[in-house]
């Protein structure tokens, strides 16, 4: 089977990749599986969190993104992010300047949540024709203290931080400008690029988490919301029903998503936090959200049947929750060609 690019499909994790882990060692409290964020090891008394992610599909803050994305599958556990390293990757003719804004977007990223860098690897790669850098994150939390996307339970309420698409809105808002500029105008793409800034769910996923009552915490990335609300009931076992009227779609992203004619739903999602709840821990939890000034949706309910995947449509009427074969970003950059990583 030819895989679609972006995340490999759920099945061939299952069927391949899951099969080859090497080495079983009691110490992994989880490893590898279907809608996790990151990796449990235990060291001695604490817990270590290890989270890493690429960033392939943007350029003009490829660096940021680095930092922010492995951060924020750390911060999904409850557990602030500590430690970060890379690898970066250049294609053949690359100048010093490249690396320089990279590492400058790393520097600044990693101040901003208050992470250490603490090592790494840099390199031209022939055969690339873009910069790709891969983020691994750690953090460190005491036994116990800590959730997974696999804990919601039937009942629980789900919330959504933010929006829908926050990274994709800004990605395409900076690496696609030229053509978006004639039909959405300077000023809406300024304030889609600015969404970037909205990346880091480490906020929100500590208030919640200190909130009390969170049972799983998940961010969708690749796939969008849509996606990040099917792999959260994966590693659960769990069904759902979601309202489509509550789900945030900022009018920026909106008008982004109508000019390449892609779902906001399916686009790439960092920046929202996926949040199941008990529902008596709902309110309190909202509260502390909206405390640190961060919006959060109650977006629907989980159910006890996995198999039920319901989106309730503004009209009433019910259907499955479409499950993005690829995330839609990559839908739109494939239709222009990408500006220039700038500093």
């Amino acid at each position: 089977m030819r895989l679609p690019p972006g995340k490999v499909p759920a099945q061939t994790l299952q069927e391949i990749v899951f099969r080859h882990l090497g080495a079983k060692r009691r110490e992994v409290i989880l490893g590898p599986a279907l809608g996790e964020d990151g990796a449990l090891v235990r060291v001695g008394d604490r817990v270590l969190v290890s989270s890493v992610d690429p960033i392939t599909g943007a350029l003009s803050r490829i660096g940021w993104l680095a930092v922010n994305i492995s951060a924020n599958d750390v911060a999904t556990f409850g557990v602030h992010p500590l430690y970060f390293s890379s690898c970066i990757l250049l294609p053949e003719g690359s100048g010093e300047e490249v690396i320089e804004t990279i590492c400058r977007q790393i520097g600044r990223a990693a101040e901003g949540i208050g992470v250490a860098v603490v090592g790494g690897h840099s390199e031209v790669t022939p055969g690339l024709d873009h910069p790709v850098v891969v983020g691994h994150s750690l953090g460190v939390a005491e036994e116990g203290r800590y959730v997974t996307s696999g804990g919601a339970r039937p009942g629980d309420r789900l919330l959504l931080t933010k929006g829908a698409g926050i990274e994709g809105t800004a990605i395409l808002a900076a690496d696609r400008r030229g053509p978006l500029r004639e039909k959405l105008g300077e000023d809406l793409l300024e304030r889609a690029e600015g969404f970037f800034e909205l990346i880091s769910v480490v906020e929100e996923a500590t208030l919640a988490f200190e909130a009390g009552g969170v049972t799983a915490m998940h961010d969708p990335t690749e796939g969008g919301v849509a996606g990040g609300i099917h792999e959260l009931a994966d590693a659960s076992g769990v069904g759902f029903t979601v309202y489509e009227e509550r789900i945030p779609v900022a009018p920026e992203t909106r008008g982004i998503c109508g000019f390449f004619g892609i779902d906001p739903l399916q686009l790439i999602g960092s920046g929202a936090l996926l949040i199941a709840v008990s529902p008596d821990s709902a309110e309190r939890v909202m509260g502390a959200l909206s405390s640190g000034g961060i919006e959060a949706s109650v977006i629907g309910e989980v159910s006890a049947n996995r198999a039920e995947r319901t989106l309730l449509r503004r009209d009433g009427s019910r259907t499955g929750l479409v499950r993005p074969l690829s995330d839609h970003l990559w839908l739109a950059l494939e239709r222009n060609t990408p500006s220039s990583p700038r500093p």
